[in-house]
């Protein structure tokens, strides 16, 4: 059984104890199931959840900025980072056009 490296000091030297898990290095204590206070939590279109590989289609036809290009609704994309941005959350690899930062609400998980 392979346990996670600890998140304060990256050690991998943790063990389980019951419910929590502990670093002997540094002594940090937490338990694995549960969403760390700083974790960026993004949703689709549908209210999934979104995480960093998900696959992606886009909803509705996108315009992009400063330019002709309109991504077509049905478009598949991979997610490759999730931001706490305000305008656009999602970094992704749409097919066809490239890196691009995508709203959210515009595209619901494949």
């Amino acid at each position: 059984m392979s346990l996670p490296p600890c998140p304060n000091c990256q050690s991998e030297y943790v063990y389980q104890d019951q419910s929590q898990l502990i670093c002997p290095e540094c002594a940090h204590e937490w338990n694995p199931n549960e969403v760390p206070e700083d974790a960026i939590i993004v949703k689709d279109s549908n209210g999934a959840v979104l995480e960093a590989g998900d696959k992606v289609t886009m909803i509705k036809d996108l315009k992009v900025k400063g330019s002709s290009l309109v991504i077509k609704i049905g478009t598949k994309a991979v997610v490759r980072n999730i931001n706490d941005g305000k305008d656009h959350q999602l970094d992704c690899k749409v097919d066809g056009v490239g890196e691009m930062m995508v709203t959210a609400k515009f595209v619901k998980k494949a």
